[in-house]
């Protein structure tokens, strides 16, 4: 059979006033870019376990209608989408399944909402694909009837044992990053999460070798490759984020990674950062006002704990050259009309290298989505194409919709305008090169 991967790219905002006002402003959508010209590592992984005998390729759509001819060649077609993209999806889909294509659907949204992909998919898989996939390919080989497939009846994905992903597939494309994964999972559960931990229940680490077998196979396809791990999580483990580090600096790459505000603990494994070539760590930090982190992490409360460390984190990781992306979620329960002076007042202060600003928003199978629900404070229920991050979908707490938007906009505008990152960012080389000074 010819199987195709088709990964849906591209950003996704319906708010008029904020594509407008902020997706035009410089630094806003940044990472957003970023993010939407990565190739999707699931997909290639899912190539990387298809048995042997079949031709496959890689493909993208940056929206419904725009996909490639390419794709009614195919017997059959994987699908990878978010919730924000998934009516996209399911449009495709349905017009490749008009033409005699087979086509598969999962991911995170086909993993909480399986039954409405059904309706729109010949086969849905359910949770981390790896061991699912081939009996997925050999059922339609056989011309088996289509269904749903739960990763809970396969043998759990022993990540010890993964393969290279299908890198070669992408071909020629000019990605100016390429993803790497080093663990899956995260420890803490955010209410609002809406990531690998809705995949798997447990946190696991990469052997190190095999990282680095991975980068050594990007590196063989383009020398100059910039690589993000694709994490929610990288440096949990201390001892085995110095391992990382240690065993990556001598191939001389430039990476990027997310992570919490316990990295900057370990003075050690931030100066094997610094040297191993990480050049920016995604921080969520969610609020500066820790009195509205509380309960967020359902587990061990960690952001409310953690919040006192913020500003040391930060300096502690920019002092050494390595630049902070902080994220901010807008419009928590405890947010009142002060929180974007708040947000814009610690972003100068702290020289903030990135700032990355979003709504509140309750993504399908998450725990903030199921509160929100029963409190009957959800504004569009099963419109997915609105889980952007960047429209308002909910009924906030402590303002309405509207002073949420109008505080959005401006923060937007203050942000990212041109003098205000010139000042945070003036700011970041003058404390780099003082604590540069210092330590010499």
């Amino acid at each position: 059979m010819k199987i195709g991967f088709l990964a849906m790219s591209g950003v996704r905002a319906h708010d008029p006033k904020l594509l407008e006002l902020g997706l035009t402003l410089p630094g806003f959508v940044e990472r957003s870019k970023q993010v939407a010209a990565l190739p999707s590592l699931g997909l290639l992984y899912l190539a990387a376990v298809t048995p042997p005998g079949h031709e496959l390729a890689y493909f993208e759509a940056p929206r419904a209608g725009n996909e490639p001819d390419e794709l009614l060649d195919c017997d059959l077609v994987a699908i990878s989408t978010f919730s924000a993209q998934i009516f996209e999806a399911y449009a495709i889909a349905e017009r490749l399944r008009n033409a005699g294509v087979k086509v598969a659907i999962g991911g995170l949204h086909a993993t909480v909402r399986p039954e409405e992909a059904l309706a729109h998919a010949d086969h849905v898989v359910v949770g981390e694909g790896e061991n699912v996939w081939p009996a997925v390919v050999r059922a339609v080989e056989r011309r088996e009837p289509g269904r749903i497939w739960r990763a809970s009846d396969f043998e759990p994905v022993d990540v010890a044992n993964l393969p290279v992903p299908r890198y070669d597939l992408l071909g020629a494309r000019p990605y100016n990053r390429f993803t790497v994964q080093t663990s899956r999972g995260c420890p803490w559960r955010c209410e609002f999460c809406a990531s690998s931990v809705m995949l798997t229940e447990r946190y696991r680490r990469r052997p190190v070798e095999h990282v680095v077998r991975d980068l050594r196979a990007i590196l063989a396809l383009r020398p100059d490759a910039f690589i993000e791990f694709a994490d929610d999580n990288t440096f949990v483990d201390k001892s085995w984020g110095k391992e990382l580090c240690r065993a990556i600096e001598p191939l001389g790459i430039k990476w990027f990674t997310e992570t919490d505000v316990s990295v900057a603990d370990d003075p050690e494994l931030v100066d094997l950062l610094a040297v191993s070539g990480c050049r920016q760590l995604l921080i969520g930090l969610e609020s500066p006002d820790a009195s509205a982190l509380g309960g967020l992490e359902r587990r061990t409360n960690f952001k409310a704990r953690r919040a006192r460390d913020y500003e040391h984190a930060i300096d502690a990781l920019q002092s050494h050259g390595v630049t902070v992306d902080g994220c901010f979620i807008l419009g928590l329960d405890r947010h009142g009309p002060e929180i974007f002076d708040q947000v814009f007042e610690f972003a100068r202060r702290t020289a903030l290298y990135e700032v990355q600003i979003t709504y509140l928003t309750p993504f399908p199978g998450t725990p903030l989505h199921a509160r929100l629900e029963r409190e009957k404070r959800l504004l569009a229920p099963d419109r997915w194409d609105l889980c952007t991050l960047f429209d308002v979908i909910y009924q906030p707490a402590r303002m309405t919709p509207d002073e949420l938007r109008a505080g959005f906009y401006g923060l937007t505008d203050r942000l990212y305008s041109r003098s205000a990152m010139r000042e945070r960012r003036g700011a970041f080389f003058e404390r780099r090169q003082a604590a540069r000074a210092t330590r010499a």
